[in-house]
């Protein structure tokens, strides 16, 4: 049986959605058979920043309702042939989901793929509990902002509560991303520390990802960042996704810009 990862945020516009497409690709790059799945129903863009939006036939509301099968409805990505997307329905509402349909189309995915990775809705409500309900480990996407760091925290909450696993006497394992990192706000006092984040909401970091603008245009595109080699948040993203497979890979300090690294540098030599 694959791992299932919800990746979550607690408050629209951190790039949830983004790292989701991102990690799924990147897993993928690693030989690893991986699945993205999006669950914000109503509401779906990750078919958009895969590239694939004009290959949608079936959705998940469909699978689960016995319209389509699964292999009916999966697309594979034209980035990587490891990696196969799932579609959200664009007509329903959160309201159709049901934990037993949930449950067996995560299973079902989950004897097929290594990684079952889960795009929770923005926000808090039904279709994040129900994205979370049957997830072994998340992924918590965080801006090194006050707000985003508050409602992540009220995420885990609902998480640490809510979960088949919990309810099971288990604990699900839980991964963070901070995510859009400016260093010279950081340096400012504009943005919150690496350090401040992780002291307040105590989970284990897997990753940095500095702003990056080419990722805006890159998802306009339909081509994940992370196929950019030159780009800096795509160099970031394929850190974590080899790490989420097992690799030893040293955590990059991307809070420190290049400019900074050069003074520092040159000031030991003075």
């Amino acid at each position: 049986m694959g791992i299932v990862i919800a990746v979550i945020s607690g408050k629209g516009g951190v790039g949830k959605t983004t790292a989701t497409a991102n990690l799924g690709l990147g897993i993928a790059m690693n030989d690893r058979k991986c699945v993205v799945v999006d669950f914000d129903i109503g509401q779906r863009n990750l078919d958009m920043i895969l590239g694939l939006e004009n290959r949608v036939v079936y959705d998940m509301v469909q699978v689960m309702d016995g319209e389509a099968t699964v292999q009916q409805a999966l697309i594979k990505s034209k980035g990587n042939e490891n990696l196969h997307f799932l579609a959200a329905s664009q007509s329903k509402d959160k309201t159709v989901l049901n934990s037993q349909k949930v449950k067996k189309l995560i299973d079902t995915l989950s004897e097929q793929y290594e990684y079952v990775i889960l795009d929770s809705p923005a926000g808090i409500e039904s279709g994040f509990e129900h994205t979370i309900e049957f997830a072994d480990a998340a992924i918590v996407i965080v801006n090194p902002e006050v707000s985003s760091i508050r409602d992540a925290d009220r995420a885990i909450g609902i998480l640490d509560s809510k979960s088949q696993k919990v309810k099971d006497g288990g604990e699900v394992e839980k991964r963070l991303i901070i995510n859009r990192i400016a260093p010279d706000m950081v340096k400012r006092g504009e943005m919150l520390r690496s350090e401040d984040i992780l002291d307040i909401l105590n989970i284990q970091l897997i990753g940095k990802v500095p702003e990056d603008r080419g990722v805006i245009d890159a998802s306009n595109q339909g081509k994940p960042i992370i196929l950019d080699k030159k780009s800096i948040a795509g160099q970031a993203y394929q850190r974590i996704a080899a790490r989420l497979c097992g690799h030893q890979v040293e955590m990059k300090d991307v809070e420190i810009s290049d400019e900074s690294l050069f003074k520092k540098l040159t000031g030991i030599f003075k």
